[in-house]
């Protein structure tokens, strides 16, 4: 099964968090720039990737701006005000003045992502000033400006996240180096998104149980399918199962914006259709007509913790 990634964000989004998501509704841009599509494979192939990219997930991870816009799905993951997921640094942005993971910034400044070129994405690496009593590792915080100026409330080698009305939550930027990335918190898993620009260490969630705080969405992450992360949910008043959607984060809780061909109500002429996900061990329950529920890993061997997870989809 390929799953599509859609930023319009964090990693890495759509809500606003800082990072770029892969495709986020409300992640703060689109770090990928890729808009191809959500879905592009169905139930049965051995991956799931999404097409679109995440141009603004409220942030991963981070969608009408940097805070209210939905995350594309493309294979790159969240966002602060725009979430999205970054892959590995290659060298691309406006001018990568310092290194995140190795925060090389003068005493009192960071090293953080920001957007150089107005379009709502992270796609740079600045030093910024350190505020004077800065916020901690997973406590409340805020961004200055625009949710992607790079400049909030949170310490060192931390960046405010799932900003919502410039309010988020402070979280760790990856440690290590670009090649071998680590995390401080050993409950979190680093994500990357937007060309390596968005490094942030995030916890997993479970997609059958949806168990993100504050009404966020557990969905894949982009820079790594085979794990779940939380992201903004971007979807408003709609997103619901059969929907159409072209952003990774606005379907709502328990569904997930696929390839339209998994059902036979679905749009054919859209980008993707919200699906829900279902657990293979219980009855069918699809809403759609014919659709079963198959494993979400296809024909690959499924990881102990989502053993599992499936998604509703017409017979492949």
């Amino acid at each position: 099964m390929s799953l599509c990634f859609t930023a319009a964000v964090a990693l890495s989004g759509c809500v606003s968090r800082p990072g770029d998501f892969g495709d986020s509704a409300t992640e703060a841009g689109d770090p990928t720039g890729d808009t191809s599509g959500a879905a592009t494979s169905a139930p049965g192939t051995s991956t799931v990737t999404s097409t679109s990219t995440v141009t603004g997930a409220t942030n991963p991870g981070t969608t009408t701006g940097p805070d209210d816009e939905p995350v594309p799905s493309t294979t790159d993951f969240p966002s602060s005000t725009g979430h999205d997921f970054i892959m590995p640094l290659d060298g691309g942005g406006l001018g990568n003045e310092c290194d995140p993971f190795a925060q090389d910034c003068p005493v009192g400044q960071k090293c953080m992502p920001y957007s150089g070129d107005g379009d709502h994405a992270w796609e740079s690496l600045k030093c910024v000033e350190v505020v004077s009593d800065p916020d901690g590792l997973y406590e409340p915080c805020e961004v200055f400006g625009s949710p992607v100026s790079g400049e909030d409330s949170c310490d060192v080698g931390q960046m405010c996240w799932d900003v919502e009305d410039g309010v988020g939550t402070c979280v760790g930027l990856c440690t290590g180096s670009h090649d071998a990335p680590t995390c401080a918190d050993p409950s979190s898993t680093c994500h990357l998104s937007s060309d390596g620009v968005i490094a942030l260490c995030l916890k997993p969630c479970d997609p059958l149980l949806q168990d993100c705080p504050g009404g966020d969405l557990c969905i894949p992450s982009p820079s790594n399918p085979g794990t779940f992360v939380c992201i903004l949910d971007a979807g408003g008043e709609e997103g619901q199962a059969l929907d159409p959607c072209e952003y990774a984060n606005v379907c709502d809780p328990g569904l997930y914006c696929l390839d339209p061909a998994l059902g036979a109500e679905c749009d054919p002429q859209v980008i993707g259709c919200c699906l829900p996900f279902c657990d293979i061990t219980l009855p069918n329950t699809c809403p759609g007509a014919g659709q079963e529920c198959l494993p979400w890993w296809g024909d690959e061997p499924a990881p102990p913790v989502h053993a599992n997870l499936g998604v509703c989809s017409l017979p492949q």
